[in-house]
């Protein structure tokens, strides 16, 4: 019994050593502890790259996002830039449309009375704004003008410098349909002007109006020197380029006044000289094809500046 105890004990370390021996044969002569430390330096250079291709990939995604962040930067510094300009262009746009004349009131109270005739021509009824600027101004307490005769207008002319500007006229509303027509021709055919603003912009005074080559319309007053309205007050009469086209009264004598007195050296017409109206002017052939007569065709005067329409 005890041999065979033995025997198994010597049967079992034989199997034992068997087993060591080829798997020692089996890892290449490594003991586990060398196959540990082998394999754990592995493990570590792995982690290693690991380490540093995940470095690598933070550092490429950091540059990324940083060229990614740059570029979107000058992105949208580039943007801001044509922004900026387009609002400056778009700034300068409207500064030349406007140009000299009056700064355009708002008409969100009298829009749905406007008519349109083309872009940059339109009329409407007086807008509240206008109203409060012509009162006691062009528009006395004792005007016998009602408002709602009137219309406030709109237009677009070529100035002296061949500069697009936008102007604005307040007139009779029975004209109101040829202004538009009149003035649209003559901007389409560059027609030139020195400006087209209410005589507010001159307090009202008509004088100084004519000496800085106005073309204006509405003024409630009499005729100068006459003790009678003046067309201009119905809103039915406009002067045009008067500085150059000035209003000639003969007196007794031989005499004549000049109004306005800086217009003296144009007071001959048989002058050549520009801006002049005459029968060949485009002014006087566009007036006088919608009804209008011309001042300097009266006999006991001459208002060359002066076009007038009479309605029924």
């Amino acid at each position: 019994m005890k041999k065979k105890y033995t025997k198994d004990l010597l049967l079992l370390v034989a199997i034992i050593l068997f087993c060591s021996i080829t798997a020692r044969y089996l890892a290449g002569h490594e003991t586990l502890d060398e196959y540990a430390q082998k394999h754990s330096s592995a493990q570590s250079a792995s982690s290693q790259v690991s380490s540093d291709a995940a470095s690598g990939i933070s550092s490429s995604t950091a540059a990324n996002s940083a060229a990614s962040s740059s570029a979107s930067s000058d992105s949208a510094s580039f943007s801001s830039k044509d922004i900026s300009a387009a609002s400056d262009s778009s700034t300068d746009a409207v500064k030349t449309d406007v140009g000299n004349a009056s700064v355009l009131p708002p008409d969100s109270d009298v829009s749905d009375t406007r008519v349109m005739y083309s872009d940059g021509f339109y009329y409407e009824d007086l807008p509240e704004s206008i109203v409060s600027k012509i009162t006691g101004v062009s528009y006395p307490e004792n005007c016998e003008v009602s408002l709602d005769d009137l219309r406030y207008c709109v237009m677009l002319y070529v100035d002296m410098d061949g500069e697009t500007k936008a102007g604005e006229m307040i007139c009779n509303k029975a004209i109101a349909d040829d202004v538009m027509e009149i003035f649209h021709e003559l901007y389409e055919n560059d027609y030139q002007l020195g400006s087209i603003k209410l005589v507010e912009d001159f307090d009202g005074d008509d004088n100084a109006s004519m000496e800085a080559n106005n073309t204006s319309c509405f003024n409630y007053r009499q005729i100068k020197g006459v003790n009678k309205l003046s067309k201009h007050s119905l809103g039915l009469a406009i002067d045009l380029n008067p500085l150059y086209n000035p209003c000639i009264r003969y007196k007794k004598g031989g005499t004549m006044s000049v109004s306005p007195e800086a217009s003296e050296e144009y007071a001959d017409r048989t002058a050549s000289f520009p801006y002049k109206i005459d029968e060949n002017d485009l002014a006087y052939k566009l007036f006088t094809s919608h009804g209008f007569t011309w001042g300097g065709n009266w006999n006991s005067s001459k208002d060359y500046q002066h076009f007038e329409k009479k309605i029924k």
